[in-house]
């Protein structure tokens, strides 16, 4: 089946029927997965199809879609606690944690700017199944962590058709292995996410943004690293050089240091900012009607000048490298931006071999990882998506996916070829 996902229609129907299984709850999930096994037919993993661009096709029989597993069923504000079904899109949790002046911590993504042009229909929103399976995390990551970091609890269906429960609603729940941890950034591998318990936070009245304009990426990291460093509590922190920079309407390459807080609180930090940062040129401040869908883009990666055949890499380095990693490239033909402070490294270029190998190269020789995020099916097929592990560890994630997929049922291939 490949990436040629069939599009799953609300109502839980799907395009083509015989291809597409969308179990009506967890137990049909588990149901269909054991059937799949018993059959020897291996299965694609998706919620609403977002992000199967994204890493290395999948070779199955069928798509298991969780898109008709919706629905929070359990929100305690007092507690900061959400749980809710995986196929529940994150624009209804958003909505539901807003009405209550709470958010999701990690910021997740939309992928639908980096992967709208590639779904075979007009893209629906991520799910939280999805985003909590890929990991997905935003701007805000460099000061509250992943999304790995607040999810409490999962449910979930491994590749023999076992219902798996693990954690729970408080934050000192584990003993022994952390289930959370191993099965959320797992890409559908290991087992099939049906539930999610999150921890949430209250949402921030007002949110503040120090604009450094004209700078290039090693002085705008510079920039950004005070800003880190200062008392005034920073959430987000990214580089844009000029060419990401004019896609959010700023005429010049700039760096960003974002505040969330009270709005007395936020007016008062962004004007010391604005001081302490004043040998670094002169700074401008974004107020909340301007920093909110400024940093709205930068979470969904609207900044990058990627077009629709482009691939998209991401590279995770020490900050002080990323500004090596993003200039290095330039003359392959690479454009991004910045996030993390410098640490995330957002690249979009041409989707060939040696671009490929020469994003790997600059990762590596700064001490950094890569990703190759998003790509035509014929590059994901070809190359490595993710950095191959040492021989002890690849022995490890072996015995991992035989431990929960014995027979290889889900998502095949999806991180390494065979596995």
């Amino acid at each position: 089946m490949s990436r040629a996902y069939a599009s799953v229609v609300p109502g839980g129907r799907a395009r083509v029927s015989d291809a597409v299984l969308v179990p009506a709850d967890e137990a049909a999930v588990a149901a269909a997965i054991a059937a799949a096994a018993a059959a020897g037919e291996p299965l694609a993993i998706a919620g609403n199809g977002t992000k199967h661009a994204m890493l290395r096709p999948v070779q199955a029989a069928r798509l298991l879609s969780t898109a008709n597993l919706r629905g929070i069923t359990l929100y305690a504000p007092k507690e900061l606690v959400l749980r809710a079904r995986a196929g529940t899109p994150l624009p209804e949790i958003e909505a539901a944690l807003a009405a209550q002046g709470q958010h999701l911590i990690a910021e997740p993504p939309d992928p639908a700017a980096l992967f709208g042009a590639t779904t075979p229909a007009p893209p629906r929103p991520a799910t939280l199944g999805g985003t909590v399976a890929a990991n997905l995390s935003g701007p805000r990551r460099v000061a509250w962590g992943a999304t790995r970091d607040h999810v409490l609890g999962l449910r979930a269906v491994n590749g023999s058709g076992e219902v798996l429960r693990c954690g729970g609603r408080v934050l000192k729940n584990v003993t022994g292995l952390d289930l959370c941890k191993l099965l959320t950034g797992s890409n559908g591998t290991l087992a099939v996410i049906t539930e999610v318990t999150l921890k949430v936070l209250p949402a921030p009245e007002a949110v503040g943004t120090v604009v450094l304009a004209g700078l290039d990426a090693a002085r705008g990291v510079a920039a950004l690293a005070a800003a880190l460093g200062s008392p005034y509590g920073i959430s987000g922190a990214a580089y844009l050089p000029a060419e990401a920079a004019a896609r959010v309407g700023f005429p010049h390459a700039v760096a960003l240091a974002r505040i969330e807080e009270f709005l007395p609180s936020v007016a008062y930090r962004t004007d010391r900012l604005r001081s302490d940062l004043a040998a670094f040129g002169a700074a401008d401040i974004l107020d909340d009607a301007a920093s909110r869908p400024l940093w709205r883009a930068v979470r969904d990666a609207v900044p990058l000048p990627a077009g629709a055949a482009d691939a998209v890499w991401r590279v995770s380095a020490r900050p002080s490298m990323g500004p090596a990693v993003l200039d290095g490239l330039a003359p392959a033909g690479l454009r991004g931006f910045l996030d993390w402070g410098g640490g995330l490294v957002w690249l979009a270029g041409p989707a060939t071999t040696a671009t490929h190998d020469a994003v790997c190269a600059a990762a590596t020789a700064q001490g950094g990882t890569w990703t190759l995020f998003r790509s035509p099916e014929p590059l994901a097929a070809a190359v490595a998506v993710i950095p191959p592990e040492a021989p002890a560890l690849a022995a490890i994630a072996r015995r991992v996916k035989a431990a929960f997929d014995p027979r290889g049922m889900l998502n095949p291939g999806r991180l390494y070829p065979g596995l």
